[in-house]
C-alpha cells in the first residue's frame, strides 16, 4: 500500500502546525479527504477515520456556538479514533480547545489560510496522484494532438524513432523506455514518467538526447491520461492487411480498459503519420463520428 506522510502535506500546502509537531510522521493511506459533520451529533458508523478531516467554516462555526461542555463531547467522540491529522481553513482562530484534545491525543493539527473548496481540490488532486497505484512497463508514452498514448512492442521494431518522428510533428514526449502508469479511478490511467529518464530519448544509432534541449519546452510534458494503447509489429506476410472495420480491442492495465490497435510495419510506412490518423479518428469517434457507418450509409443510398 502507497503512503504519504503528515510532513509531506506541511511541506507541499506550507501549512501552519498547531498541535501534534512531534507526530508529522504519521502516515495517510486514503486519498480523499473528509469534512466531518454527523459525526459532531453522534453518528459515527461510516466514519472514515482513516481520512485527513478537514475543518473549513461551516464546522468551526458549529462548534464555536455550542456550550463548552457539549464542545468538548463532540471534539473528544472524534479525537478517540486518531485520524491521521486536522487541518482548519480559511485561517480560522479560537481553536483553544482543538488544540487540547490533539495536543492530548498526539493529532497533527495544521491550518491554511486557502479557502476550504479550493484547498480541498487541491488536496484531493495531489492525495489521488501520489497513492494512485502504480505500474511499470516498457514502451513509449506520448501525447499527440492532446491525446494520451502508449507506444509499445519488442525492442528493435522502433518505438524511440517513431516518437522522435512526432516530436518533429509538434507532439509531445511524456516517457521512454520506462512508462509510469498511475490509476486513478476505474476509468481513468495516468502515464508518466520515473524521473530518471525525464525529458531524454534513446535513438538507435544516434544514442541518449534531451529532447527540451533540442526542440525546446514544447517537446514535453510530465504526464497524460491514457486513451490509446498503440502496438507496432512485423509485418504479417500471410494475413490479409486491408481490414476497413475492425472489431475493437481492448488491453487492461490494473483493471483499467484502454482501446489498443496494431500497426504492422514495413518499410516505407508513414508509422508516425498511422499514429496521428488513429488519434483523431478516435477522437472523432469519441464526438459520435464513425467513418465507417458513414461510408455504409453512402452504400445503402445508391
Amino acid at each position: 500500500m502507497k503512503m504519504i506522510q503528515v510532513q509531506d502535506l506541511v511541506q507541499r500546502f506550507e501549512l501552519e502546525v498547531l498541535a501534534g509537531a512531534s507526530q508529522l510522521d504519521r502516515s495517510i493511506t486514503k486519498a480523499r479527504v473528509y469534512r466531518p459533520g454527523l459525526e459532531f451529533v453522534g453518528y459515527f458508523d461510516y466514519f472514515p477515520q482513516q481520512h485527513i478531516q478537514i475543518l473549513g467554516r461551516k464546522e468551526i462555526t458549529y462548534l464555536h456556538r455550542l456550550t463548552e461542555e457539549e464542545r468538548n463531547h463532540h471534539i473528544g467522540n472524534i479525537v478517540k479514533y486518531h485520524p491521521p491529522c486536522f487541518i482548519v481553513t480559511a485561517g480560522q482562530d479560537g481553536l483553544k480547545y482543538l488544540k487540547k484534545y490533539c495536543e492530548e491525543e498526539q493529532i497533527p493539527l495544521l491550518r491554511t489560510s486557502d479557502d476550504t473548496a479550493m484547498f480541498i481540490g487541491k488536496l484531493d488532486h495531489y492525495l489521488l496522484n501520489m497513492l494512485a497505484p502504480e505500474q511499470s512497463i516498457h514502451g513509449v508514452c506520448m501525447n499527440v494532438s492532446g491525446i494520451g498514448i502508449i507506444i509499445r512492442g519488442k525492442s528493435g521494431v522502433g518505438k524511440s524513432e517513431t516518437a522522435h518522428t512526432l516530436i518533429r510533428r509538434g507532439h509531445r514526449l511524456v516517457a521512454d523506455d520506462i512508462i509510469v502508469l498511475k490509476k486513478l479511478s476505474q476509468h481513468t490511467l495516468l502515464g508518466s514518467h520515473n524521473e530518471k529518464t525525464k525529458e531524454f530519448l534513446a535513438l538507435r544509432s544516434v544514442g541518449l538526447v534531451n529532447v527540451v534541449r533540442l526542440y525546446g519546452r514544447k517537446a514535453f510534458q510530465d504526464e497524460t491520461r491514457i486513451t490509446l494503447d498503440i502496438e507496432l509489429t512485423r509485418w504479417k506476410e500471410n494475413e490479409l492487411n486491408n481490414d476497413l472495420d475492425l472489431e475493437p480491442c481492448f488491453v487492461e492495465y490494473m483493471g483499467v480498459k484502454i482501446p489498443h490497435i496494431e500497426i504492422q510495419l514495413q518499410p516505407g510506412r508513414d508509422v508516425a503519420g498511422l499514429i496521428e490518423a488513429a488519434c483523431n479518428n478516435w477522437y472523432l469517434k469519441q464526438q459520435g463520428y464513425s467513418a465507417m457507418e458513414d461510408f455504409m450509409k453512402r452504400l445503402q443510398m445508391e
